[in-house]
């Protein structure tokens, strides 16, 4: 084996044995992530079968409610629930053009999905690293039956509107006569920045997805939540993709311990981030957040040196001393890379002192190579 096949060991082995974490958690074990499942109040319940009841009924249930909604269906992609929900919308509308933003997961990060299934097309109001505007939306030029949004807008660094901004685009959607769909992969992080409940929140949109694994560490899994006849549409949609698993209890027992756990933890991690880690992670020599105020606990972190020495350096200091600071490094200008950080339910207890002593050993070692 070459000491570049050896790095996705190394890097897993250093994760695993990691004791403290600033952006990310540490790696569980099969063994660990099933003693974790068994040890869940409620595990003596029956399994479900193929998601009509059980425990996936039992998340279905709680999501609804917590995002003021009718009901919900699980999904085992959000790629498969956000195709549900835009085929729903062109349905209802007639119309398959749906306004979206270039950068967004739909457009990137799931093979053209809505248009090669479905049929649909894509018509970007804008290229500019933000939301929408009403203005934008109305210069398209032709209609659109569906508004998507992402929130937060994840590749151009985990960008939010306002409150304002927000109800005045769905509000310019509403009056062009399209449906509003809600990419909320990690809506469970807005509230803070929002200043609303995620029902408030989620209402704005006829139909919202969220993830079970991002933010709230679950296996895996989606919830598309919307009214009656958005879900019975879904459960029908869901089964022809080949959604409709026989059993898929891990996965909900999974999201409702993260529901219990660590979405309760969530606006905390949000204002220590604004409070303490950001402004100290600004501070290291060189660095640049972006965006400069992150609106939420993630973000991109920008540092002048190679991400070759960054990832490193990285190892390094995970190796040496079981800490795990901020890693997947990539570089987006010569001598200039950038990772996105998330400043989860390890980060509550780093102090700024702790992240500066971290962060400049951090930058002396990829200054070395």
């Amino acid at each position: 084996m070459t000491d570049d096949q050896s790095l996705p060991h190394r890097r897993r082995a250093a994760r695993r044995s990691a004791t403290r974490f600033l952006s990310g958690d540490r790696l569980l074990s099969i063994r660990e992530r099933l003693t974790q499942l068994a040890a869940l109040d409620g595990s003596d319940a029956v399994p479900d079968v193929y998601g009509d009841d059980g425990p996936v009924r039992q998340l279905e249930e709680r999501t609804a409610a917590l995002l003021g909604k009718e009901d919900a269906v699980f999904f085992p992609t959000g790629t498969m629930a956000q195709q549900v929900a835009l085929r729903h919308h062109a349905e209802r509308t007639g119309n398959p053009a749906v306004a979206l933003h270039p950068l967004s997961h739909i457009e990137r990060h799931e093979r053209h999905a809505h248009t090669q299934l479905t049929g649909l097309r894509g018509l970007w109001p804008t290229t500019g690293q933000r939301q929408p505007t009403p203005a934008e939306l109305h210069a398209l030029g032709e209609p659109f039956g569906t508004l998507a949004v992402e929130l937060p807008l994840r590749d151009p660094g985990y960008l939010l509107p306002t409150w304002e901004e927000l109800t005045a685009l769905v509000a310019a959607a509403r009056e062009a006569g399209a449906r509003v769909h809600f990419d909320g992969a990690r809506l469970w992080n807005t509230t803070v920045h929002f200043d609303r409940p995620l029902d408030e929140i989620a209402a704005l949109a006829d139909s919202v997805y969220v993830s079970y694994y991002k933010d709230l560490g679950g296996i895996s899994g989606a919830a598309l939540a919307g009214d009656a006849a958005l879900t019975s549409y879904a459960r029908t949609w869901r089964h022809r993709y080949g959604g409709k698993l026989f059993q898929q209890w891990p996965a909900a027992l999974a999201a409702l311990h993260g529901l219990d756990t660590v979405l309760p933890l969530l606006p905390d991690c949000v204002r220590h981030t604004a409070t303490t880690l950001a402004p100290a992670l600004a501070a290291l020599p060189g660095a640049r957040l972006h965006p400069v105020v992150p609106p939420t606990h993630e973000f991109q972190l920008w540092l002048p040196h190679p991400a070759e020495a960054l990832n490193a350096a990285h190892l390094a200091l995970a190796e040496q001393e079981g800490i795990w600071f901020v890693s997947h490094w990539e570089d987006a200008a010569p001598g200039l890379a950038m990772a996105e950080v998330s400043l989860g339910e390890q980060a509550r207890s780093w102090t700024a002192d702790d992240v500066t002593g971290v962060g400049l050993r951090f930058l002396e070692l990829a200054a070395k190579g």
